[in-house]
């Protein structure tokens, strides 16, 4: 089984992936930005655009999901933004038409939930100029310019199902997926502060210097 986590940028999505991963064994997040990024790196900077519209990218994604979907055996977690529907049917559509079970979810907020999540990415910002480099961050700029046009999108039909979030912690979230996917996680455990600290450290482990 996929479980694909849409949403918009600073929606939830990896935090979300990372929390099911914890409590589901067998999991394994797979994370189509790093082939992303990886296509940005072999480009010249002035070719370097969305890489989603690269048919490269979308092809690479559905061929390596493709290929980790019938040789692994756990649950494969997939956190990643797509709102255009052209680009959904190559990626989520091309695996269940090659007859994998892919469960969508798409994680919505309010636009002010969206925007407070993004601010919280603060740390990522002292990190970077720590390490010298320019602030602000390209990734939440581009995350707000986009953060419309991805509510928008994702509130049609074919981006279904959609969960909201607003008043859900990522345990919370984590726990609705998994009830409809009809899979069973592990306790929920370690408490808040802990929580917060795991939260953190995903945080932290996914901000790019590059």
């Amino acid at each position: 089984m996929l479980l694909w986590i849409n949403g918009p940028f600073g929606g939830g999505k990896t935090q979300t992936a990372y929390e099911l991963r914890r409590r589901l064994p067998g999991s394994v997040v797979c994370d189509p930005e790093h082939l992303g990024f990886g296509l940005h790196r072999m480009l010249p900077p002035a070719l370097r655009g969305d890489f989603q519209d690269l048919e490269t990218w979308r092809r690479g994604v559905f061929e390596v999901l493709d290929l980790v979907l019938d040789r692994h055996p756990g649950p494969v977690l997939v956190p990643m933004t797509v709102v255009d529907p052209q680009y959904f049917r190559e990626t989520v559509g091309r695996l269940r038409d090659r007859g994998h079970d892919v469960r969508h979810f798409a994680l919505l907020a309010e636009r002010d939930t969206v925007l407070r999540r993004l601010r919280g990415r603060g740390l990522g910002h002292a990190l970077r100029a720590a390490a010298g480099k320019d602030a602000p961050l390209r990734r939440e700029s581009f995350a707000v310019s986009r953060l419309d046009l991805c509510l928008e999108r994702l509130r049609g039909e074919e981006f279904a199902e959609h969960l909201w979030t607003d008043r859900l912690t990522v345990a919370q979230v984590a726990d609705r997926i998994a009830a409809s996917a009809g899979i069973a996680l592990a306790p929920d455990t370690g408490g808040p502060l802990r929580g917060a600290l795991r939260r953190t450290w995903t945080s932290v482990r996914h901000i790019r210097f590059d």
